[in-house]
């Protein structure tokens, strides 16, 4: 296996280890997203982000689907802690919506 091929599948089996049904929910609230909108988002089915947030048995593939596109939003997972923010783009540009959403109400 070449090093690219065993970096990936270590990185793999890192987020099947740490990303939890918690985490999605929590994310999806961090977000604002509803459970049809994160299965929208990375393109798996309704019932595939069900059965993972309710501790089912999923495919890992629908696992690291779900746990790599929260992470394109810019969420980070940690072992038995909240997701949280990882400095990026996203992060600021989300941070930016909900300000300008604040202030808008005000």
């Amino acid at each position: 296996m070449s090093s690219l091929a065993m970096s990936s599948f270590v990185e793999q089996q890192i987020v099947l280890h740490q990303f939890t049904a918690k985490h999605s929910v929590q994310a999806r609230a961090m977000l604002g997203w509803s459970r049809e909108d994160l299965a929208c988002q990375a393109g798996v089915a309704v019932n595939a982000v069900q059965r993972f947030e309710s501790h089912a048995e999923v495919e890992d593939e629908i696992r690291l689907t779900l746990a790599f596109r929260l992470e394109a939003e810019g969420l980070v997972f940690f072992p038995r802690f909240a997701p949280g923010w990882g400095m990026s783009v996203r992060w600021l540009q989300h941070q930016s919506r909900r300000l300008r959403r604040a202030f808008s109400r005000a």
